[in-house]
């Protein structure tokens, strides 16, 4: 029986369903970029560090090793099984955080709450995270809701944006352009199509990019919910402190420690801070 629940099919083209079970491959080798995977239950190749994991919503073993055997170069190494609530850590489900309604496409009808087009957000996180659950991507969502009360953005910068769930808001407060990259081939696509689902490609730019190599792009806001080891990158340049506001996340606690201290410099001040569960760390700051 199909593990596929709820779908539909956006106004872009694209199917957006809730995955039941989710089979994954893991890798050893990068499948090249131009592969078509020719199997109706392949969802996304993610890579990382030279690894890839195949996202599969049914058990495809042989498919899978038949793959490997037609391209050389890859191994496999492990295989898990899993539910996607697990994978996304919770159910995902129609949400609010602050002012803002975050919507699985295949709800978007079903749900009995009326919602305003500037408050809600159609979001498909696939298998990438970023779906609102986590505790950083809901204080990143404060500090835009707080940041929005003092002052208008024309140009912000999404440094990692997974689903684009942080470039979705910024353009939903009014942000008239926002530049939006992830390293990761499978954020970058998932967060195109996101922006596609909720009507804002006019104002949101989407592109695969190591977030180092643009943070000298002019901007009023800088956001990155990212891995520390490039946070740390972000940091050294110096256009970092040519920005006007940021919010920086996903730090525990001695990274944002060492974050704290690299930001003890005239100009800059931290507005606030939030910290959750004793673990995940967030700020909010200007620089004048």
């Amino acid at each position: 029986m199909s593990s596929l629940k709820n779908s539909e099919h956006s106004a872009c083209g694209t199917t957006h369903q809730s995955y039941g079970e989710l089979y994954i491959y893991y890798l050893d080798g990068r499948v090249p970029t131009a592969t078509r995977f020719f199997n109706p239950h392949f969802i996304g190749n993610w890579e990382e560090d030279g690894f890839s994991f195949l996202f599969f919503s049914e058990q495809s073993d042989e498919f899978v090793l038949k793959f490997i055997e037609n391209h050389g170069g890859l191994k496999l190494l492990d295989q898990y099984h899993m539910s996607y609530e697990e994978w996304q850590g919770g159910k995902f489900s129609s949400v609010q955080i602050g002012r803002f309604w975050i919507i699985p496409p295949w709800e978007d009808k079903k749900t009995g709450v009326i919602k305003s087009d500037n408050n809600k957000i159609l979001l498909d996180p696939g298998v990438v995270f970023g779906n609102g659950l986590h505790p950083t991507t809901r204080d990143c969502i404060e500090a835009l809701e707080l940041l929005n009360s003092i002052d208008s953005i024309e140009f912000a910068i999404d440094l990692g944006c997974g689903t684009g769930l942080l470039a979705l808001v910024a353009g939903k407060l009014g942000c008239r352009k926002c530049f939006a990259l992830d390293l990761n081939l499978l954020a970058s696509q998932t967060a195109s199509s996101n922006i596609k689902l909720n009507g804002l490609t006019d104002n949101i730019l989407v592109a695969q990019a190591r977030a180092e190599d643009f943070v000298d792009l002019p901007a009023d806001l800088l956001m990155a919910n990212i891995h520390f080891d490039v946070m740390q990158r972000l940091l050294e340049s110096k256009s970092f402190f040519n920005k006007k506001w940021f919010i920086l996340s996903g730090l525990l606690r001695s990274q944002a420690k060492n974050v704290a201290d690299r930001l003890q410099r005239p100009g800059v001040k931290i507005l606030k801070k939030w910290e959750r569960d004793g673990i995940w760390h967030t700020f909010w700051g200007k620089i004048s």
